[in-house]
């Protein structure tokens, strides 16, 4: 229960954070995969990367992610065909548990909870920039392959995050239960650089604001294509499919109708009221009131 729409984001954030035995089951299948690659592809590199990794990870429904650094004599030109190979190795070891490629990764679902399920993205190092970040090329799900930096990527998230004292990430990941709750197909990926970006221009961040305001800004502009604000990745899309993109336009015109009308009822001091919005933008698991 919270008395304040600040208080009741406070909470819905610790909601929000995974439980120590989730961080644990995250943890549990890592030395497993990774001696099979090992194994199998000489892996050189095996690390934890998105939202577990940059800790913007949604209780109950992020799973985990991996990049496996392949040499490049273990790869094959096309990337769908190493993708297939990967599968392959890690279906033989991981029998019954439905290891399948989902681009650019290849996931193992193991258990139920979303914790437990990892993806492993076989990856080919190209180069250091001037940071010391580590450049991957990854498979861009066209045959071939595209560079990808998830050291450069924390790096980000972190300097915007320090610049708001810690506020960015909790941002992040109110726009990533959104998407959680409502079933909404955007790329967890494209949202992250997105708030971070978003937030890289504010002077401020008041989640109740924020929130509403980044739902209008990708609604006007119809969740345009991202420039890598690190420039690394290229291009950054929101959806894979036209399809996919008219149905999180739809369900984004909903929330930040619903938003802007928790905003207006804070602003006029209707607290409760604005409870109840929020509660609608996030399919009824946005604390209640009092």
């Amino acid at each position: 229960m919270a008395k304040t729409i600040e208080d009741g984001f406070k909470e819905f954030h610790r909601r929000l954070t995974p439980t120590d035995g989730e961080t644990q089951a995250a943890k549990n299948h890592r030395s497993s995969i990774e001696r099979c690659l090992r194994s199998n592809f000489e892996i050189t590199r095996f690390f934890r990367t998105g939202s577990f990794g940059n800790g913007t990870s949604i209780r109950a429904y992020s799973d985990v992610d991996y990049f496996a650094d392949i040499p490049v004599r273990k790869l094959k030109q096309n990337s769908a065909t190493t993708l297939r190979e990967v599968r392959n190795v890690l279906d033989v070891r991981f029998r019954n548990t439905g290891v399948h490629v989902d681009t650019p990764a290849v996931a193992v679902p193991f258990g139920t909870d979303a914790s437990e399920s990892t993806e492993v993205v076989p990856a080919k190092f190209i180069e250091t920039d001037k940071t010391g970040s580590y450049i991957y090329e990854i498979a861009d799900g066209d045959d071939g392959w595209m560079r990808s930096s998830p050291d450069a990527l924390n790096s980000y998230v972190d300097e915007v995050d320090s610049m708001f004292s810690g506020k960015v990430k909790p941002l992040i990941r109110f726009l990533k239960a959104w998407k959680c709750y409502r079933n909404v197909p955007i790329s967890s990926f494209y949202l992250v650089l997105r708030v971070a970006k978003y937030a890289s221009q504010e002077s401020s961040i008041i989640y109740s604001w924020d929130v509403r305001n980044i739902f209008k800004q990708l609604l006007d502009k119809q969740l345009p294509a991202l420039q890598d604000p690190i420039g690394i990745s290229g291009y950054i899309y929101p959806c894979t499919m036209d399809a996919k993109k008219n149905n999180a336009l739809s369900k984004l015109d909903t929330a930040f109708t619903r938003a802007d009308k928790a905003r207006d009822a804070e602003k006029d001091g209707k607290i409760s009221e604005a409870f109840s919005w929020w509660n609608l933008v996030y399919a009824e698991n946005f604390p209640a009131y009092g």
